[in-house]
């Protein structure tokens, strides 16, 4: 029973090793290719159960496309680049040697600890049993990679999709970086300050001049100090000094009021306020002033008013932005700063305002925010700036707003939108193309497509480009004077060489003159080469390109893969990750998607559905659960089929719970299906099939039924793998090892083991299969119990062709054994042997019986009792008495029918026209086979016997 686990399993992957069996099967299997294409994890840190849940679930898939003879050639990868690695890097020098840093000598600390990361991971991921390409796996830092990158990015450069421009992108301040939208997270909770604030009207526009003078507001009151003003509301307050417009959605209706004091509440700042008109009520609670209509227009009517800056020395206009200015918050009007803001800066693109961004790279304000330069956006400018907006009178309210924001998923700390001059991918260039690549390919589940395709739908242009030293250059030149940019397919092509023969490191190492293609190089002195390194995610989203040789006139790692690949399987989170980067990638050079199916997985939750944190101490490390804690009495050692165990149990579709409770009852399910397997080898000791099996056609009703049930299962599992429902595998096997084997066939088999005689029928039939089902229980459950699967083929105790029950391959079930007409019969009869349990077990708690084989049964079938009836005369019809009689399968010394019924029952129940009596049997016990018998004391030469076990021990 015991595993041992934690010695056996290494020695069992040695094994494995020793006879390089991943590598024969995945090249040499005679079926098609099958590709999983690996979702690089990132090099840094321990592996947690995420990565269990993922990589263990590659494994099942590419060890069942293995059997089934499919090349499975599984190349893993890894995430080498970005500014974890680079902060870890930066964290482990001294200051001196900080200072003495040079981006080539950072990349190559950065390029050994990502190395260093790789092999931990990777040896994490070998004892968990996974199957791949270890000694060769790929890595966004190789050059091969690096180059097939390079060449992605030029393609989709000469198909016009990437373009270099100032936009408001999520700036890091923390990281000193753009982000993409993959790089953020939201936590709960997080709140800003928000105001409301009247910006005065200086100029109205004649339209609404006209309509005001009809209201009775003539239009020199209404731009005098302390008449009319437009009010508008934000949660930014940092980016005011960046207002260059109010926006107002033209479709809507608007309300001029006129302000007086409520209550208690100060003086106006205005005399007048423009608010939405379906505003204005909440407005006035908000506010604490009353607000009484005196001109309704329209948005549009709006456009052309002039307002001064509440706070600098600057006249802007109000004009019309777009849908994305509603009634649900604020006012109805939008402050907009073009530099802080997507949708300020394509209103103001409209508009042709300029894109002021006034907030260097760390997030501090510069001299164009005038006496607000050198506050912190996310730190003393908003208190500044608020204490600035009471001093003016303008500031008509502030509170705390609870909202969704973006913060940076590595640093944790807030973002903000800066305009800067980045790289961008234009995906409005094959946005459509991207939207049919997807309604092309099988998500799984089907409401994958529903998310991707809303992200891709709804997503702006792709920041590609990033302000670090540790990644993939953007291969781009600019003129030292007119900033003109070199970048066509004579440079990339060279740069793409360079990097193919020496690594990305050559960019940081050689000059201008090193890396430009003649004719450039002679005037070298003239261009600048770029600083700029690629987003991570198109890092890992080209490696359809650098893995599976996607690019024209490439090649990939192996020829066993193709592209697109069958399959990529990650967390429900890469929808906006690396799914999505892979197929804008792939969409714009190739105008289709790198995968045919997609399949995505959930989180790992604790047992009360709760995020693990160490905080919380709810932490189950995969590598104590494998290898045991300090404390084995504890943490005991599980080994890594329990955890495989654990992937294969779960609904992957939703998220996953794991904890000491669940782990253990895995444990116990983990020890049934050991303790099965161990059953049945334990009884084939002196059987070889190829001297002492049974043919097919000689066997009792008994055996034909465990093997159409074994049958059964192998086409109920064949469909879980196909479906990837592994759960419902998890289910069956507990099933079929639980009821259908020791419940029932092994319960009654043990007299025909134990007390037959050697090479009697009745024991060589059940041998037969014990054989036939333990190849085949080895063979269903070696993608998931890949150890044991093992464990038990090299103990079987006969001889076999395959080294592995990996050779053997996918199980199967011979046409004769598939009968499902036996099932009914002898479900009738399993529900009467339930029946008779029910009584016996009543007899043992009252103390009137102790073992089964003390009692005998009496049945007697009325009406209704049809079905039984036509069963039990199925089992009297057998040729096998010996084997197919109904006191053995219900494990009593015997059995009386259609006689009267005893008088001296101790037990009685009727159930479907069915009548069980239970008496004590006559005679006494055999010493042997423990049946109570009437011939026991009149054989001499064993008088404590019965018949059948001195006729046993005679032979």
């Amino acid at each position: 029973m015991r595993a041992n686990a934690k010695q056996r399993e290494p020695q069992i992957q040695a094994f494995w090793a020793e006879q390089r069996l991943y590598e024969r099967l995945s090249q040499q299997n005679p079926g098609e290719t099958f590709t999983l294409h690996d979702g690089p994890p990132y090099a840094n840190g321990a592996l947690h159960v995420g990565h269990a849940l993922n990589k263990i679930l590659k494994d099942i898939i590419n060890k069942t496309a293995l059997l089934q003879g499919k090349k499975a050639r599984f190349i893993p990868g890894w995430d080498c680049h970005g500014l974890p690695i680079e902060l870890k890097v930066l964290q482990g020098l001294s200051s001196g040697e900080r200072a003495e840093l040079t981006p080539v000598s950072l990349r190559q600390k950065a390029h050994a600890y990502a190395l260093e990361q790789v092999e931990g991971q990777k040896a994490g991921f070998r004892r968990w049993g996974i199957w791949a390409d270890w000694e060769t796996p790929y890595l966004t830092l190789q050059k091969d990679y690096e180059a097939a990158q390079i060449g992605v990015f030029g393609a989709m450069v000469l198909a016009g999709h990437i373009y270099r421009g100032l936009k408001p992108v999520h700036w890091s301040p923390s990281s000193r970086t753009a982000l993409a939208e993959a790089e953020l997270e939201y936590p709960d909770g997080h709140t800003s300050p928000s105001v409301f604030v009247a910006f005065p009207a200086v100029q109205l526009p004649e339209g609404l001049a006209a309509q005001l003078s009809a209201a009775g507001l003539s239009p020199e009151a209404a731009t005098a100090a302390g008449g009319l003003a437009v009010a508008i509301w934000t949660t930014t307050p940092w980016t005011l000094p960046a207002n260059l417009a109010v926006s107002v959605n033209g479709r809507l209706d608007y309300a001029i009021c006129a302000v007086s004091p409520r209550g208690e509440s100060a003086a106006p700042a205005a005399t007048h306020l423009v608010v939405a008109a379906e505003l204005r009520e909440s407005l006035e609670a908000s506010l604490g002033l009353a607000l009484t209509p005196l001109l309704g227009v329209k948005g549009a009517d709006l456009e052309g008013i002039v307002y001064r800056h509440p706070l600098l020395e600057r006249t802007s206009p109000v004009v019309i932005g777009g849908d994305y200015i509603t009634t649900e918050a604020g006012t109805g009007l939008v402050h907009t700063a073009p530099g802080h803001g997507v949708d300020d800066f394509n209103t103001g693109k409209t508009y042709g305002l300029p894109v002021l961004c006034p907030v260097d790279e760390a997030g501090n304000l510069t001299a164009e925010a005038g006496p607000f330069a050198g506050t912190n956006v996310l730190k003393d400018a908003n208190p500044t700036i608020i204490e600035a907006l009471e001093g003016t009178g303008l500031l008509l309210k502030q509170e705390r707003y609870e909202h969704r924001y973006p913060y940076d998923w590595r640093t944790k700390k807030p973002t903000i939108f800066r305009a800067t001059e980045q790289w961008f991918a234009s995906v409005e260039g094959f946005r459509a193309a991207a939207l049919e690549a997807i309604a092309a390919v099988e998500w799984l589940p089907a409401s994958g497509r529903n998310r991707i395709e809303a992200m891709v739908s709804e997503r702006g242009d792709w920041c590609i480009s990033r302000q670090r030293t540790w990644g993939v250059p953007i291969p781009v030149f600019y003129h030292r004077e007119s900033g003109e940019v070199l970048l066509n397919d004579t440079t990339l092509a060279h740069i793409q060489a360079l990097i193919a023969e020496h690594g990305a490191d050559v960019w940081w190492q050689r000059d201008e003159a090193g890396l430009l293609p003649e004719p450039y190089a002679a005037d070298a002195a003239q261009w600048r080469k770029g600083t700029d390194t690629m987003d991570v995610w198109f890092d890992s989203g080209s490696s359809w390109a650098g893995v599976l040789g996607g690019l024209a006139g490439s090649a990939s790692r192996a020829p066993e893969l193709h592209y697109p690949a069958d399959l990529y399987l990650e967390g429900s989170d890469q929808h906006r990750g690396w799914f999505q980067s892979s197929l804008l990638t792939s969409v714009a050079v190739n105008g289709h998607a790198p995968y045919k199916r997609v399949l995505t997985h959930g989180f790992t939750l604790d047992e009360k559905g709760r995020k693990m944190s160490k905080s919380l101490g709810n932490v189950v490390d995969p590598a104590v659960l494998v290898e045991g804690g300090k404390n084995e009495k504890q943490e005991p050692p599980y080994g890594a089929d329990v955890l495989r165990l654990w992937v294969s149990s779960v609904d992957y579709s939703a998220d996953v719970p794991l904890g000491p409770g669940i782990v253990k009852q895995l444990a116990d399910v983990y020890r049934k299906v050991r303790n099965t397997a161990r059953y049945l080898l334990g009884n084939l000791h002196d059987f070889d099939p190829a001297r002492d099996a049974v043919p097919y056609a000689a066997l009792p009703l008994l055996d034909q039924w465990m093997l159409q049930r074994t049958a059964a299962l192998i086409e109920s599992v064949s469909g879980d793998f196909e479906r990837f429902e592994f759960y419902r595998f998890f289910q069956a096997l507990q099933n079929f090892c639980v009821v259908d084997l020791s419940n029932v066939y092994l319960d009654i088999a043990k007299d025909r083991l134990y007390v037959s005689g050697a090479q009697e029928f009745r024991r060589r039939s059940c041998q037969t299969v014990l054989a036939l089902v333990v190849e085949r229980l080895a063979g269903l459950i070696a993608p998931v119990l890949c150890h044991m699967a093992e464990d038990i083929w090299q103990n079987l105790p006969y001889p076999v062709a395959e080294a592995s029950v990996f050779e053997r391959g996918w199980p199967s079930a011979p046409d004769a054994w598939r009968r499902p007409e036996l099932e009914a019969p002898m479900e009738r009869i399993l529900e009467l042997r339930a029946l008779v349990n029910r009584q016996l077990e009543s007899c043992r708690a009252s103390g009137a019986l102790g073992a089964s084989l003390e009692a005998q049964v009496h049945l007697e079938l009325g009406e209704g009792a049809e079905a039984a009836a036509a069963a039990l005369q199925w089992l009297a019809n057998s040729a096998h008495p010996t084997v197919d009689n109904l006191a053995d399968w219900l494990l009593v010394s015997s059995l009386q029918q259609a006689s009267p019924a005893p008088a001296d029952a101790i037990a009685e129940a009727s159930e479907g026209g069915i009548t069980v009596s239970i008496t004590k049997a006559e005679g006494e016990k055999c010493e042997r086979c423990w049946h109570y018998e009437t011939d026991i004391g009149l054989h001499s030469t064993h008088p404590s016997l019965c018949g059948r076990c001195v006729a046993v021990l005679a032979c």
